[in-house]
Parts: C-alpha cells; sequence; structure tokens
C-alpha cells in the first residue's frame, strides 16, 4: 500500500466534508489524517485528506469525486511536488527523573515547551508525519498523558494552486 495525500478545493457549504468522507468510505478507504478549513475566498473550503491505497482504487476515488456537485479541483500532492507539515502537542509526566533527558529529546527535534506545571510538560512539535512518528516513539519510554495531532497542511511548491483548475 502507498501513502497519498489530495488535496481537494470545494464549494464552502453545509454537508460537503461528510459527503467526501462517505466516498472514502463507500469505496474503503480509511483515513490517517485529514485537514478542513476556508481558503483565501469564503466561497471555497480545502480539505487535505492523507489515506493509504493502492494506485487503481486511489485514481477511481479522485473520478468519483470529481462527480459530486461542490468539489471544484483536486491535486494530488507528492513530496516531489509539495511543502507539507503537522503540528503536534505531546503532555508527558512531568518526571523530576526523566525531565533532562525529555528536554534534550524536544530540544534535538525542535520541540517547544509551551506549559510546566508540577505534574506535567507540554510540547509543541512542528514538521513531517515521520519526524511526528520518531519523537512519539522516543518518548514511550516516558508517561505518554495525551497526545493530540493535526492532520496534514500542505501546498503545492511554486506558483501553482489549487484553484488554477477548477472542475464547474
Amino acid at each position: 500500500m502507498t501513502r497519498y495525500t489530495l488535496a481537494v478545493l470545494v464549494r464552502n457549504q453545509f454537508g460537503v466534508l461528510n459527503r467526501l468522507t462517505s466516498m472514502f468510505r463507500r469505496r474503503q478507504f480509511n483515513i490517517s489524517s485529514i485537514t478542513a478549513s476556508e481558503t483565501e475566498s469564503e466561497e471555497y473550503s480545502r480539505i487535505t485528506f492523507g489515506f493509504d491505497g493502492e494506485e487503481n482504487g486511489k485514481q477511481q476515488l479522485v473520478n468519483q469525486l470529481y462527480k459530486l456537485p461542490d468539489v471544484c479541483s483536486i491535486k494530488e500532492l507528492t513530496s516531489d511536488n509539495s511543502l507539507n507539515c503537522e503540528l503536534m502537542l505531546i503532555k508527558l509526566k512531568n518526571d523530576p527523573e526523566a525531565r533532562d533527558e525529555i528536554h534534550s529529546a524536544a530540544e534535538a527535534f525542535k520541540a517547544e515547551t509551551i506549559d510546566y506545571s508540577r505534574e506535567a510538560i507540554v510540547l509543541r512539535l512542528i514538521g513531517s508525519g515521520r519526524k511526528m512518528d520518531e519523537f512519539i516513539s522516543l518518548m514511550r519510554d516516558y508517561t505518554i498523558l495525551e497526545i493530540c495531532r493535526t492532520g496534514t497542511a500542505s501546498l503545492e511548491k511554486g506558483g501553482a494552486i489549487l484553484r488554477q483548475n477548477l472542475n464547474l
């Protein structure tokens, strides 16, 4: 299986996200990450899906998504043609014996301490999904209290924009 990222420009209407995620469900794709927000225009929203699948199934999904009336444009984003990042907040038990090691790891991964109390330390990390996974793996040696991750935020490199290929 291959990991895919699709950026989908849609009309900013009630229920669009549900219709898109239903299409993924019907095609039996498991969405691993999703981000959605308004764009530079209130008329449109941008939804970025991360999912695993096979090339032929992905192409069928794209074709079916284009049939939805509120879908305006779809672009597959890869590491070669796009810039992407995630945001993660991770809350760890503030154990005096582990504190220095946690801070050293946070420094190595360029994580920022955003909350500190006697009970817990909250770190903010921005970067690739792989970076997040590696940091979580390292922090499993300590007591992780909570993790909150965003989906992938991606933009195509250069001057190309998602609105360039409107399917109206």
